[in-house]
């Protein structure tokens, strides 16, 4: 036994063949660094660092089918991002939805939103949307009308529409970017506001800009096959468009 070496002894030469595979042994295999967080979910250091938050939007199309919301909602639940608001509603092709989320993160997780909305299979295309995008949110506010004249003129400064009115109360429709909103909701608060319901962001790019590179690849692909056909592409012709985007 003391002339034998240990793979004569039937012992495994570490640096052998491991079934025909290279690599490295476990002592010199790469170690991912960080920490995981109490779902067993690997915390990037980098999102850990210090960031300032910021508030932003961020536009997903995705395919209409029942199902989407409730996994793009699990994600956010899973993952504990903070959404401010989450919309979700058509667009000109009936086989596609727009969904658009304001979120208040670091940039960290900004990115993170992104890519991880863009792993879920029904999602077509994601973008954040520039600072200049378009954006509108309604509100419906049910006010105490003990002073029509004063709720009147509130109504009137912030382009608000009476949607009903009944002795003693008023219902009426605010529309605008998030910040009016806001405003108009604070001011309706010295009559008493008595009920309110408040939608998410809905948001588009600005001017010919599109708001999804997906939208743009499909409306080109309807120009092209309206020139061979020599006609016009139209909304309804978007309607009636079913290539799977």
């Amino acid at each position: 036994m003391s002339g034998e070496s240990p793979t004569d002894a039937g012992f495994a030469d570490p640096d052998a063949d491991r079934d025909g595979l290279q690599g490295p042994g476990p002592d010199e295999r790469e170690r991912p660094s960080g920490r995981r967080s109490a779902e067993g979910v690997r915390v990037d250091p980098e999102a850990e660092a210090s960031h300032p938050e910021r508030r932003t939007t961020i536009s997903a199309l995705v395919k209409h089918e029942p199902g989407v919301l409730a996994e793009v909602a699990g994600l956010v639940s899973r993952r504990r991002f903070d959404i401010d608001s989450l919309t979700v509603g058509p667009t000109t092709n009936p086989e596609t939805a727009r969904m658009t989320l304001t979120i208040e993160e670091p940039e960290p997780g900004v990115r993170q939103v992104e890519k991880q909305l863009e792993k879920l299979v029904p999602v077509i295309s994601v973008r954040e949307l520039d600072r200049d995008a378009v954006r509108r949110e309604l509100a419906v506010l049910k006010v105490h009308d003990d002073d029509p004249a004063a709720v009147e003129a509130v109504a009137e400064m912030f382009d608000a529409r009476t949607l009903d009115a009944e002795p003693g109360t008023v219902t009426v429709e605010v529309t605008g970017s998030s910040a009016e909103v806001d405003r108009a909701i604070e001011a309706f608060q010295r009559f008493g506001v008595r009920e309110l319901t408040r939608t998410g962001t809905a948001a588009l790019a600005r001017g010919t800009e599109w708001t999804t590179d997906a939208e743009e690849s499909r409306y080109e692909r309807q120009r092209s096959d309206a020139a061979s056909a020599g006609s016009t592409p139209t909304t309804e012709g978007a309607r009636a468009h079913t290539d799977d985007d």
